[in-house]
C-alpha cells in the first residue's frame, strides 16, 4: 500500500442561465387602461392590486405640464381569474394629493406600505434650487378599515435629489429604491437599506456597477427565488427601458439578464411584477390604448438563474510528489448521493462543476492506495475572481506510519474515560478504518513523568484500552485495533523524573498516537 496527496483548488465562477427566450411569456393589454398613463402595478393580497393612474382633470392646477395629463393618483383594483383589473377605486386616506403618487411596496402582512410621491412641504410641492420637482419616499400604516394613515417621510430623503420606487425583500428586512443622490453611478441608481427591528434604517448602499449603469435603473421588484426585476436603458436593450432580472445572493448579485421579447420592445418597458407564473408590467409600446399601459404577463417557463462554481484539484503521490493518473474521483452531495465521477488525467488533475451554497465531499480512490476525501463548502455568492484553496491531504502508508491528521486526544488528569471531544477525534479513525477495511491500527498511549512510573504505565494502558473499546463499539473488528500503554517510557522532551518543567512541556508528553501497522 502507498500514500498520496489531493491538492484541491476551488475556482468560483458565475454561470448564469435563465429560461427566458422569445415565446416563453404571454402578454395582453388589459381593459383598465385609459388614454393616459396607467402603470406601476403591485400585488395587494391574493386578489387585489394597486397601480397609478391620472386623477381628476377638473382643475387646471391638476395638470402636469410635462405631458399635459392629470397628476397621478394611487388606485386599488380587484383581479379577476383571467387577470383583468376591475373596480378601480382610489386609495383611502390622505395619500392622494393634487400632485404625483406612484410606485409602492407592501410588507408581507399588508399592514405597512412604502410609496413614492412628490416632495411636499405644508401642502405645497418643494422644488430644488433649479426648480425641479423631486420625488420622495413615504411610509404609511394600512388600517383595518383600509385607510393609509400615519404617513411619514423616510429619513434618507432629501430636498436636493429624488428618492422613490420602493421594493421589499420577502422578509421585509431590506428596502430597495432608486435615487439620483450624489453617490449614484448614473442618472438614477438602485440602492438598498436595512430595515431594522426598531424601525430605523441603515445608510443607503449603492448596488454597484453590476446592476447600475451611467444611464437609468428604475422600478425594482423582488420576486420569487430572491430574483430582482428592474428596468434599465443602460444595459444592452431593445431600445429605451427594458426589463432585466438579477438574482440576489448573500453579498452579490448575478449579471442582469434581459427578459427579451415579448416583454421588452423598442419602447419603454418597466414596473415588472410577478407572483408564481403570473404578473404585470407597464409599457408605452405601439398598439396600446394610451400613454403607458398595464399588461398582463404569464411565464410559460419559470425564470431560473443558476449560480455555479468549479472545483479542481491534482492528486499526487506524497512520497514521490509525482502526479497520479487514473485515480477515481467521486463528488458526493450532502445527502450522500454521488452526483459526478471522473478519473484523473495523466497530470493528476480533475475538475467538477458544482452548485453555489452547497456542501460536497470529494472522494479519491486508487488500487494500492488508501481512500481519502475532502469536504468542500461553496458560498452563496457570485465571485468575480477565482478562489484558490490548496489543501494538502496526507494519506498514510499502510505499514508503520503515524496517522497525522488526528487532533490531540485529551484525557482529564488521572482519568481514562472517553469524553465527547475525544470521541469526535476517534470517529476519524473509525471512518478511516471503515473506508479501508484491510488496515490494522495500533493506538499508543503515553503519559508525562509526573507521578509513579508504574502508575503512569497502568494509566496509559487503561486509556489505550478505553480507546480500543470505543472503536470496537463503532463496528470495527477487534482483530483490527491494538492498544498499548507506554507510560512515561517515550518522552518527547527533557521532562523526565526530577526535571523541573512547565505544564505545557509536560502536556507534550501526555499524548495518544495512532499508527497503521499492517493490513489483513
Amino acid at each position: 500500500m502507498k500514500k498520496y496527496i489531493i491538492i484541491v483548488l476551488l475556482f468560483s465562477t458565475s454561470f448564469i442561465t435563465a429560461q427566458a427566450t422569445p415565446g416563453e411569456y404571454i402578454i395582453k393589454n388589459i381593459k383598465v387602461n385609459t388614454k393616459y398613463a396607467d402603470f406601476g402595478t403591485v400585488f395587494f393580497g391574493a386578489d387585489k392590486v394597486v397601480f397609478s393612474s391620472p386623477g381628476s382633470e377638473s382643475f387646471i392646477r391638476s395638470i402636469w405640464k410635462q405631458n399635459r395629463q392629470p397628476y397621478l393618483d394611487l388606485y386599488i383594483g380587484s383581479v379577476t381569474e383571467s387577470g383583468e383589473i376591475i373596480g378601480k377605486q382610489k386609495v383611502k386616506g390622505n395619500v392622494n394629493t393634487r400632485f404625483h403618487e406612484a410606485g409602492l411596496a407592501f410588507t408581507e402582512d399588508l399592514k405597512t406600505v412604502y410609496f413614492t410621491a412628490n416632495n411636499i412641504y405644508k401642502n405645497r410641492v418643494k422644488n430644488d434650487s433649479t426648480g425641479t420637482l423631486k420625488l420622495q419616499l413615504f411610509k404609511a400604516v394600512v388600517s383595518s378599515k383600509g385607510e393609509w394613515i400615519n404617513i411619514e417621510k423616510l429619513p434618507f430623503n432629501s430636498d436636493h435629489y429624488s428618492t422613490g420606487h420602493p421594493a421589499l425583500s420577502a422578509d421585509g428586512k431590506k428596502l430597495y429604491f432608486i435615487s439620483d443622490r450624489p453617490e449614484s453611478i448614473g442618472k438614477s441608481d438602485i440602492f438598498v437599506v436595512d430595515v431594522r427591528a426598531d424601525g430605523s434604517y441603515s445608510q443607503p448602499k449603492n448596488l454597484g456597477r453590476r446592476i447600475n449603469t451611467v444611464e437609468k435603473e428604475m422600478f425594482p421588484f423582488i420576486g420569487d427565488d430572491n430574483i430582482m426585476y428592474f428596468s434599465s436603458n443602460g444595459h444592452p436593450n431593445h431600445g429605451h427601458l427594458d426589463v432585466f432580472a438579477s438574482k440576489i445572493f448573500d453579498n452579490t448579485m448575478s449579471k442582469p439578464l434581459n427578459l427579451g421579447n415579448p416583454v421588452n420592445s423598442y419602447n419603454d418597458d418597466f414596473a415588472f411584477v410577478i407572483k408564481g407564473s403570473k404578473g404585470y408590467f407597464s409599457s408605452n409600446r405601439e398598439g396600446g390604448k394610451g400613454d403607458d399601459d398595464i399588461y398582463r404577463v404569464e411565464a410559460l417557463v419559470p425564470l431560473q438563474i443558476e449560480c455555479a462554481q468549479f472545483v479542481s484539484g491534482k492528486v499526487k503521490n506524497i512520497d514521490t510528489q509525482k502526479e497520479l493518473a487514473e485515480v477515481a474521483i467521486s463528488l458526493i452531495d450532502d445527502s450522500g448521493n454521488m452526483v459526478l465521477s471522473d478519473t484523473t488525467r495523466t497530470d493528476g488533475e480533475f475538475r467538477f462543476k458544482i452548485d453555489c451554497n452547497s456542501t460536497y465531499k470529494i472522494v479519491a480512490a486508487k488500487t494500492d492506495f488508501l481512500k481519502e476525501e475532502q469536504t468542500i463548502v461553496t458560498a452563496n455568492d457570485i465571485i468575480d475572481t477565482d478562489i484558490k484553496v490548496s489543501l494538502n491531504l496526507t494519506i498514510e502508508k499502510i505499514r508503520n506510519k503515524k496517522i497525522a491528521y488526528i487532533n490531540p486526544i485529551i484525557f482529564d488528569e488521572n482519568r481514562w474515560n472517553i469524553s465527547f471531544v475525544t470521541a469526535r477525534e476517534l470517529d476519524k479513525i473509525v471512518k478511516l478504518m471503515k473506508e479501508n477495511p484491510t488496515i490494522i491500527v495500533e493506538t499508543r498511549s503515553h503519559t508525562d513523568s509526573r507521578g509513579n512510573n508504574n502508575y503512569n504505565l497502568n494509566l496509559s494502558s487503561m486509556r489505550a484500552k478505553s480507546i480500543v473499546n470505543y472503536i470496537i463499539s463503532k463496528g470495527i473488528g477487534p482483530d483490527r485495533i491494538i492498544g498499548k500503554g507506554f507510560g512515561e517510557t517515550e518522552l518527547l522532551n527533557k521532562c523526565s523524573n526530577g526535571v523541573k518543567c512547565t505544564k505545557l512541556e509536560h502536556q507534550q508528553n501526555d499524548r495518544t498516537e495512532f499508527y497503521i501497522v499492517d493490513y489483513k
